[in-house]
């Protein structure tokens, strides 16, 4: 009994931070999946990390509750990282409809319960499915089980709140940022130039209803546009997933002190 203490202790905190990790960590999040099996997922996980790394000898006290508000804090701060990255698909797509006349048009994503653009939601579905052919869903259980060793279990608090946290978010949100132009770049230039086109033919033709027109030239132009540039969009989206992963590494490097 007093050999199972310590070991429920642990099970506990680790189970805090795998649930913590699941609440925002995308893919995993998305309430596609059910919550019921995501606490039984989180729970089988918690299970193995018991028995994969070293944990010390815990005991209930008022230091364990404020180890169990940490290890809720490090896994919702790694999860957000990681949801921040991946919004910028979202953010791309946002930028195409708003060109291509779409962004009147915007529905509710099943996977977030959020209003998301068109493209944005078929460059969200499209990363998922490159995700899960990638594997990086492993490499995204593999952040949880490395946090460990730059965040230990037992260290009360790591360096939350440092000037280098805080500015290592600010860098990920502008990099993610500039992500999203990079990837919606292509077709907001060729449609500026389209637009710059019909200006120039509403003015040589001002009989031309260039409203009624414009609108499906532009929509017609964009998925050419999008067909063309499709492969590099996917290369895009894979520097997006390594730009996650080394982001949500160097983000347990700084909470953990390093």
């Amino acid at each position: 009994m007093e050999e199972l203490i310590p070991s429920l202790s642990a099970y506990l905190l680790i189970l805090t931070r795998v649930t913590a990790f699941f609440v925002t960590l995308p893919l995993f999040s998305y309430r596609a999946i059910p919550a019921t099996q995501r606490i039984i997922f989180g729970a089988l996980f918690a299970w193995m990390l018991v028995y994969s790394i070293d944990v010390p000898g815990l005991e209930v006290d008022g230091t364990y509750l404020i180890l169990v508000v940490k290890e809720a804090i490090v896994g919702l701060t790694i999860g957000i990282i990681a949801f921040i990255i991946m919004a910028a698909i979202q953010v791309a797509g946002g930028f195409i409809d708003f060109q291509m006349g779409f962004a009147i048009a915007n529905i509710i994503d099943p996977q977030t319960g959020a209003q998301s653009p068109l493209m944005g939601q078929f460059f969200n579905s499209l990363a998922i499915l490159l995700l899960l052919a990638l594997n990086g869903h492993h490499l995204l259980l593999d952040g949880i089980y490395y946090s460990y060793q730059f965040i230990p279990i037992d260290e009360v608090w790591p360096a939350f709140g440092s000037a280098g946290v805080v500015e290592f978010v600010i860098k990920t949100f502008a990099a993610s940022f500039a992500i999203a132009f990079q990837m919606s770049i292509p077709i907001v230039a060729t449609l500026f130039l389209v637009d710059l086109a019909l200006g120039i033919t509403a003015r040589a033709v001002p009989q031309l209803n260039i409203f009624v027109v414009g609108f499906p030239i532009k929509i017609g132009v964009s998925f050419i546009v999008l067909t063309i540039t499709m492969v590099v969009m996917i290369e895009v989206m894979k520097k997006l997933f390594e730009f996650m992963i080394i982001s949500m590494r160097n983000l347990m490097v700084l909470l953990g002190g390093g």
